[in-house]
């Protein structure tokens, strides 16, 4: 995320104003999607592309990646990305490599659905606390308990473990808080809890 977020109101950096920044929520609350759709369909969608899951998913983020790029070279945005947004790497793009990283390294719904959910739920979440004035300390709080929630859900759902809640909610927060000029939140978001999920597995033994 650009300094310049913290500086603006988002909506006026948003292409297309306010209806770009509801555009850009509404893409991001729909990556939630994605985790069903991995574990529901991958398996039929790599079998009729000829490869395996991993293979897929590693074609779709360089896809990702040589699109970005070209958007890159041409200098452009579209509606709902950031003005600054045309001279680096956007939050879509940091988000699509970011999620896939997760379904290459933990492709398990104990661990996907909690870390794209942290993501594609708890970003927003975050970032509508700070648009509404919420001082520091209780968006923290908030987004934490709401991240929190989202890990026990999963726990209900799909067996992650319980006692992750207590450690990824206030973690997530943590990992979207550093204002890196050139890595979106939607990176540190999923690569970072990713990082801690892959150094605590062998203690917990859940991936195949």
């Amino acid at each position: 995320m650009s300094d310049q977020v913290e500086l603006t109101n988002p909506v006026d950096l948003s292409i297309g104003g306010m209806n770009g920044h509801l555009f850009r929520r509404a893409i991001h609350i729909a990556m939630s999607a994605l985790p069903w759709i991995y574990f529901e369909w991958g398996r039929e969608i790599a079998d009729a592309a000829g490869t395996s899951n991993a293979q897929l998913v590693s074609m779709v983020i360089m896809f990702a990646i040589l699109v970005e790029g070209l958007r890159l070279k041409l200098g452009f945005t579209i509606f709902g990305q950031r003005e600054y947004e045309a001279h680096q790497v956007s939050a879509l793009a940091w988000g699509a490599f970011g999620v896939g990283m997760v379904f290459l390294l933990a492709p398990t719904e104990a661990y996907a659905w909690p870390l794209v959910l942290s993501l594609s739920l708890g970003d927003p979440f975050m970032g509508e606390l700070r648009r509404r004035g919420i001082d520091t300390r209780n968006v923290v709080i908030y987004s934490s308990m709401f991240i929190g929630a989202i890990w026990v859900a999963c726990w209900f759902f799909f067996e992650t473990p319980l006692w992750l809640a207590l450690v990824f909610g206030p973690l997530c927060v943590a990992a979207e808080w550093p204002r890196l000029r050139y890595i979106d939140d939607n990176a540190t978001m999923t690569l970072i809890p990713l990082g801690v999920i892959m150094l605590l597995e062998p203690f917990l033994l859940l991936l195949p």
